[in-house]
């Protein structure tokens, strides 16, 4: 898809989410789909180098676009909280304990398992997060790093 079309279909979800159609919201949504799975911070370097904007101006983007539905927000364990376009698929996160890289793992047994919790609790359940922890390639290659002794305290 080219990125006139991409703008267009960004566009057209703001409408159709009842969102104003701004440059900011639009830089965002690029921004998120170029890399998916930023923290804050990370989309406000890519926005800004490419519109004059406020950093709270991005974190309001961020907002409107999570409130929207238009927007995943994700926060694993200790980590930053993260985005990425919402794509209506029932997906998970695996993240990497040592440098903190995120990918998509698609759901194990098909459609919406998740959602059926042996007790509800009188919850009417609609979204699931399942994260799965491990080592990303990169880290898992890296050799054992050799513990050091500690001096005696004296």
């Amino acid at each position: 898809m080219s990125a006139a079309a991409r703008e267009t279909a960004a566009a057209e979800q703001l409408r159709v989410a009842g969102l104003r159609v701004t440059r900011p919201r639009l830089e965002v949504m690029r921004a998120l789909t170029e890399r998916p799975h930023s923290d804050t911070a990370a989309v406000i370097d890519v926005v800004r180098g490419r519109l004059d904007v406020s950093h709270q101006a991005v974190y309001d983007v961020l907002g409107a676009l999570t409130d929207a539905g238009l927007v995943r927000r994700i926060q694993p364990a200790g980590s930053l909280a993260r985005y990425e376009i919402r794509r209506g698929d029932n997906h998970h996160h695996i993240v990497c304990r040592s440098c903190g890289s995120v990918a998509d793992v698609p759901c194990a047994v098909g459609a919406a398992p998740c959602l059926d919790a042996l007790e509800d609790h009188g919850y009417a359940i609609d979204e699931a997060e399942v994260i799965y922890w491990g080592l990303c390639p990169t880290c898992a290659a890296r050799p054992e790093p050799v513990s050091q002794p500690t001096a005696p305290v004296t």
